[in-house]
């Protein structure tokens, strides 16, 4: 039996890129403040207890029936979360180091896109109607934010360049990828998941640049300030896109069987 198709994603634009640079920010944070100060739980037992709040709220995501802000935001930053201390364990307990954790985990993600394409679902992420679709960006975007963390590691430690100018090479390419939107026929999704990837990275930096102590580039304010500052403008950005979501989505028209893929264009980084 045929069903109406409901999109449980929101519309990729000014706020999604904002919400999503500020959660997976906070995500660095929170990880930090478990992991190593002032609780020093360790990467392997946080990144086993942020599995588990990963899995609770990807559970919720997956039953709920449509949109819903809270629900949604609270996946991606456990997946920031998670990934901060799956990267921080691979990188340094596992000894991969910078550039090798980064290497496996951009191949991963490669392999997840072309796995996602040849299943026939869509790449849209603006309507992705499915649950088969809905588990694929899930893992694409746990992926995406592990390498995010590797990647800003390697930058600004790995190549030496330093969290404040770490900050200023990603903002640098995310105006590139902003161009190329535009003035550019390269793929849509290309650009989706190159920016989607790169506002963790962009995030880890600028939070350590804040918090980390003077002595290693920062700004010495602490996990804890740090923390709850990113916390509070999370919650306002996400109340605020609560009470407007009837027009943070895309109305998807028309029966269409369950797995069925979308054939409508691809998404991209828009203003």
């Amino acid at each position: 039996m045929s069903k109406v198709p409901v999109n449980k994603l929101p519309m990729v634009g000014v706020l999604f890129w904002t919400i999503k640079i500020v959660a997976t920010t906070l995500g660095e944070s929170v990880s930090n403040f478990v992991s190593m100060a002032p609780l020093n739980l360790g990467y392997a037992t946080s990144a086993l207890l942020f599995l588990a709040a990963f899995a609770l709220t990807l559970t919720m995501q997956l039953r709920t029936d449509r949109f819903r802000p809270v629900v949604f935001w609270s996946v991606i930053l456990t997946t920031s979360i998670v990934g901060t201390a799956m990267s921080d364990f691979m990188n340094r307990t596992a000894g991969l180091g910078y550039a090798g954790g980064a290497t496996v985990l951009t191949t991963l993600l490669v392999l997840v896109l072309i796995g996602w394409r040849a299943t026939g679902q869509t790449m849209d992420v603006e309507r992705i109607a499915t649950t088969k679709g809905e588990i694929l960006y899930w893992t694409a975007t746990l992926v995406s934010n592990t390498l995010g963390t590797s990647s800003g590691d390697f930058l600004s430690d790995g190549l030496g360049i330093g969290f404040r100018d770490s900050a200023l090479v990603l903002g640098g390419a995310m105006l590139l990828i902003l161009a190329a939107h535009y003035f550019s026929p390269i793929s849509g999704t290309v650009l989706f998941w190159a920016a989607y990837v790169l506002t963790r990275p962009l995030g880890a930096v600028a939070e350590n640049a804040v918090e980390k102590p003077v002595a290693q580039g920062g700004l010495g304010v602490g996990t804890t300030i740090t923390s709850g500052a990113l916390l509070a403008v999370l919650a306002i950005l996400v109340g605020y896109q609560q009470l407007t979501h009837q027009k943070q989505t895309v109305t998807l028209e028309g029966p269409r069987a369950e797995g069925q893929a979308d054939q409508q264009p691809e998404a991209a980084p828009r203003r």
